[in-house]
């Protein structure tokens, strides 16, 4: 059965920002939708209030912020993608109670990072960063003093979910002895095994990987106080989050010696724009590969993320299906013959599914199928009425208490 969006495609304003592929645009165009803005770079909270107005679908990557102001001005935005794997961008809170559904790709870039830490792996135990240094400075450093094989090496990983299990398959293909650490229980993929505690992954490493999102748990994560514990003359990567660790710490433990190498990816604080000025600590230490948060940032990685978040928008809009969503809870129902189906989010407070039934069945309105789902802030309830009454229904639906968003699907 072919369904659409009963409201009318050419009215539907979409805003992608932050150069987000044009895979993202493709599903939409093809599917009737003209209104689409595509805004190169990020935008302020200013300037994003300004433009959101009348926006129904937004698109983001991870420098544009969604304040809870940007969400008040927000009237008829019903879904934003994160076209990228975190979602800290975004005020979650704010957007749950808006009734804004939010999106990301959670495992669209996980190969190219995964590939990534295997590559600086190599090039940092090889000592590549000062070689080519001094390469280029016209010294010939043809030496094979403290350069060593991946084989045999031990490979920490901290944060052993999606990339980090990846870093692990790849990383023993190369004949490394794999361990991890995780705050959950995971099962091992290959002959990697668990360690006990951060202190002993770290004493046991030749090259610790982080792999870890950003929360209050890992801030400073790897510190003054427990960068002591590493393994002299081992290696760290960071290609999680800015915040997970102390710079300044790192950047003692490299002059120091206590560790030979890093590579670092991301940064407490970034430029706002490409060719904006950056500084670190790190800058100038040897044997030390630093880049500009490209972690995730291949060709295919983009595709696949402008594909994976276009799909579940485009799918919430004209299916109302929120599988893969942070906000709204996760419905997945297919189209009902004869029906037309209506889209209710309101406060998780007891009494609104009876009161939603109560005024469908006053005015012997008929549900042909109904289904709620709710989170600890709110309720989301999927109906399919009668067509000949659901113009009606979706009127009565608005008045019900707790009502955040309504909308007729189709």
């Amino acid at each position: 059965m072919s369904q659409t969006t009963s409201y009318p495609k050419e009215k539907i304003n979409i805003l992608f920002l932050e150069n987000i592929s044009d895979k993202a645009l493709d599903l939409f165009k093809q599917n009737g939708y003209v209104n689409i803005k595509k805004i190169g770079g990020a935008l302020s909270e200013e300037e994003l209030i300004k433009q959101i107005k009348e926006v129904h679908l937004l698109g983001i990557r991870s420098k544009t912020q969604i304040t809870s102001k940007v969400l008040d001005a927000a009237k008829k935005l019903q879904a934003i993608g994160c076209f990228c794997i975190g979602v800290n961008q975004v005020d979650l809170k704010a957007a749950t109670q808006h009734g804004v559904t939010v999106f990301n790709a959670p495992y669209s870039n996980t190969r190219s990072v995964a590939e990534l830490i295997i590559g600086l792996s190599i090039m940092l135990i090889r000592r590549i960063p000062d070689k080519n240094k001094a390469a280029h400075e016209g010294i010939w450093m043809k030496e094979s003093k403290g350069s060593y094989e991946l084989r045999g090496k031990t490979l920490g990983i901290i944060g052993y979910g999606n990339i980090g299990s990846q870093v692990s398959v790849l990383a023993e293909g190369l004949g490394m002895k794999v361990i991890f650490y995780d705050v959950e229980t995971k099962l091992p993929l290959g002959n990697a095994h668990a360690a006990n505690s951060l202190k002993d992954i770290l004493a046991q490493s030749d090259i610790v990987s982080l792999h870890v999102p950003e929360t209050e748990q890992t801030k400073n994560l790897i510190n003054k106080n427990n960068i002591k514990h590493f393994k002299k003359g081992a290696i760290l990567i960071n290609y999680a989050r800015g915040e997970v660790v102390e710079l300044t710490a790192l950047a003692k433990a490299l002059q120091e010696g206590l560790l030979s190498g890093a590579a670092i990816d991301v940064y407490p604080t970034e430029p706002e724009k490409s060719g904006d000025k950056f500084i670190t600590p790190l800058q100038g230490l040897s044997n030390v590969i630093l880049t500009p948060h490209i972690g995730g940032s291949t060709e295919e990685a983009q595709q696949n993320i402008g594909e994976d978040v276009s799909v579940k928008l485009f799918n919430y809009l004209e299916k109302g299906i929120t599988n893969g969503s942070h906000t709204v809870p996760a419905i997945a129902l297919p189209p009902v013959e004869r029906a037309h189906r209506i889209l209710h989010i309101h406060n998780n407070v007891p009494g609104v599914l009876s009161a939603i039934n109560t005024q469908l069945s006053n005015h012997n309105i008929n549900i042909v199928g109904q289904y709620l789902k709710t989170n600890d802030e709110i309720g989301y309830v999927v109906l399919d009425v009668d067509k000949q009454l659901s113009k009606q229904a979706l009127e009565l639906l608005k008045d019900v208490k707790g009502t955040i968003k309504v909308r007729m699907l189709y």
